[in-house]
């Protein structure tokens, strides 16, 4: 009976301690979670990686914010700028060109119009448009593609749009070029080693895995795009630059390649809330070290540049306001 008594006495101590109002250890409650779904382009890409690193860093974070950053595969730069339009992306990344294009409503968004709510956050990498050319083909150059099979990007990629402006600078169109196969991003390197295109065009940054595997897979090389006609049309463009590739990241290409391109941005639209894109540019240049460290196409990034380079629309408030708190803007 005495220990019948104690147990019960235990028992009773014990719901003394669970009933509201007894002091108890305060914790303080989580914010409600929001997710951010992040567009990037194929999974064979660079934009695919690099969104899951941004979306790492954000998410170490969301305990205290709430914020949850997706990274998603899509098409590319063009169809990211259509789903930040209709709303279904809260972030993207796109090429500095298609941003440009899409804030002024050019080239391949004249019928949409200008993009007036879409804002940029911050830029990312360096982007050469890649020519990879299997090496019986007979391309050295870039006057060498007309009358061959070459892939110059998904329908909705950044790749397609810089491939188009691309050949409208060399007075090309579709009919310069042999018949070729419709083929997804992942797909490159198989198609270029079986025979079924001769070479491929890719803005990318590097190292690319897309790259590695069409020149392991098979005797394939990089190819210059240089001449007065490229020149000219860098000369002209704001949005693009001249570029060199490093030798010595792809089998089969020793010396540094001359080429030209764009940069990756991240963008948004005006109507997402300041202070979410304020914290989660926060929490990324917080762990910026890591950044670097996450994919090899981050590991020059400069922190200064990124508040300013490539971005043609206007900077988001809540960026704006971390880029100048930082000195980083004048």
């Amino acid at each position: 009976m005495p220990r019948t008594r104690g147990l019960l006495a235990l028992l009773a101590a014990a719901a003394l301690l669970a009933a509201p109002g007894h002091a108890q250890e305060e914790t303080t409650p989580e914010p409600p979670p929001v997710l951010v779904a992040m567009g990037t382009a194929s999974v064979t890409g660079v934009y695919f990686p690099v969104g899951v690193a941004l979306c790492r860093l954000v998410n170490q974070h969301r305990r205290e914010t709430g914020l949850r950053c997706a990274a998603r595969p899509t098409e590319g730069s063009l169809a990211n700028i259509a789903r930040l339009r209709d709303g279904s992306l809260g972030l993207a990344i796109v090429q500095s060109d298609v941003q440009a294009q899409a804030a002024a409503g050019a080239g391949g968004f004249a019928a949409a119009g200008p993009f007036d709510a879409l804002r940029s956050v911050m830029a990312l990498h360096p982007e050469p448009l890649t020519l990879v050319a299997r090496a019986d083909a007979g391309i050295t150059q870039v006057e060498d593609l007309a009358g061959k099979r070459v892939w110059l990007g998904t329908e909705g990629s950044g790749t397609r749009a810089l491939s188009g402006e691309l050949m409208q600078a060399l007075g090309w169109s579709a009919d310069s070029f042999a018949p070729t196969p419709e083929i997804g991003a992942d797909h490159l390197a198989d198609a270029l080693c079986d025979g079924e295109i001769d070479a491929f065009l890719y803005a990318i940054g590097h190292p690319a895995l897309a790259i590695q595997e069409a020149t392991t897979g098979c005797d394939a090389r990089l190819v210059p795009l240089a001449g007065p006609a490229i020149d000219a049309l860098v000369a002209s463009r704001s949005d693009l630059l001249a570029a060199t590739i490093p030798g010595g990241l792809y089998r089969g290409t020793p010396g540094a390649v001359p080429t030209f391109g764009v940069g990756a941005t991240l963008v948004t639209r005006a109507d997402q809330p300041d202070e979410r894109i304020h914290a989660m540019v926060d929490q990324i240049f917080a762990d910026f070290n890591m950044l670097r460290g996450l994919e090899p196409v981050l590991t020059a990034l400069e922190p200064e540049s990124m508040a300013s380079e490539g971005l043609t629309a206007p900077l988001h408030r809540g960026a704006e306001r971390y880029f100048r708190d930082r000195g980083w803007l004048e």
